[in-house]
């Protein structure tokens, strides 16, 4: 890590993005206590984390996509309990949320299951729990939905967006899935090399890195011609794939453009990915 800065409030969803070996994960274990950095500072709800790592574990929650937390062969409901124990969280209130984590996180036949014999969608969903039965301010979630199927992911996505908006819970995710961004990320830090690259909204990214538009035409006949401010970036019988340059063109003029030259049957407006930006900021920095 090199001169890495930044500030999070609490209840902000922020994804924390980069290349393999940027320091994401070295970042998230720092913030977490497990690593003491050679230099620097990082204070978290008024502490820091590897100087009062007993206090500070208390009120944080963390989930890695690739480690579990449960114990591999005794049932969930057995590892939920000792972790009650380790966290020393007050009895009521932890039936309190197991009941609602059970319910929000479909559990029921899988507390007396042992861990070994889940899926890994059930696997996580568990994990997801046993980071929260002790209410924490903050969740760390790395690569939480990596080897998900669709719909395990979908579920996952939408419990998180619910504690964060009904708990207020602060989240920080760190994951190479760009839908997971998308879906749930307000703010955007990349990382690479070490140091904090871009700082913003996804929106503000977008456009920073490519303010242009997708136009998705089919149409009937020959394929109409293009004027100023609109790439070709695709082309199949009846179908055509544009990015428009928004300060060139608008969007009504490129149609009424497209429209004059073909009989158009369909056409479609969308913004670049997350994916695109990702790349795209990518070759910007050289990472």
């Amino acid at each position: 890590m090199n001169h890495a800065s930044f500030a999070i409030d609490d209840g902000e969803m922020v994804g924390y993005i980069g290349p393999n070996g940027a320091g994401k994960s070295t970042t998230i274990k720092i913030m977490c206590g497990i690593l003491t950095p050679d230099s620097g500072t990082c204070v978290i709800n008024g502490r820091i984390p590897w100087k009062s790592r007993s206090a500070h574990v208390r009120e944080i929650g963390v989930v890695f996509g690739q480690r579990s937390q449960l114990w591999w062969d005794v049932p969930v409901i057995d590892s939920f309990e000792l972790l009650c124990d380790i966290y020393r969280v007050d009895h009521a209130r932890y039936r309190k949320n197991l009941e609602q984590l059970t319910a929000l996180l479909r559990l029921e036949e899988l507390l007396s299951t042992p861990t070994r014999n889940l899926s890994l969608g059930q696997r996580m969903r568990c994990e997801i729990a046993a980071s929260l039965l002790h209410d924490p301010k903050i969740l760390f979630l790395d690569e939480p939905t990596i080897g998900l199927d669709a719909v395990s992911k979908l579920a996952l996505r939408q419990f998180i967006r619910e504690l964060n908006e009904q708990r207020g819970t602060t989240v920080v995710l760190t994951t190479h899935d760009m839908q997971d961004i998308e879906a749930l990320a307000k703010r955007i830090l990349l990382i690479g090399k070490g140091q904090i690259l871009v700082d913003g909204s996804l929106e503000d990214l977008k456009k920073h890195v490519l303010g242009n538009r997708r136009l998705t035409a089919s149409y009937d006949g020959a394929m109409p011609e293009l004027c100023s401010g609109m790439t070709l970036s695709h082309a199949s019988e009846g179908k055509m794939e544009i990015m428009l340059d928004p300060s060139v063109l608008s969007v009504p003029q490129a149609i009424a453009y497209l429209a004059s030259g073909t009989a158009l049957q369909d056409i479609a407006v969308s913004d670049i990915t997350a994916e695109e930006m990702v790349a795209a900021l990518y070759r910007e920095y050289r990472i």
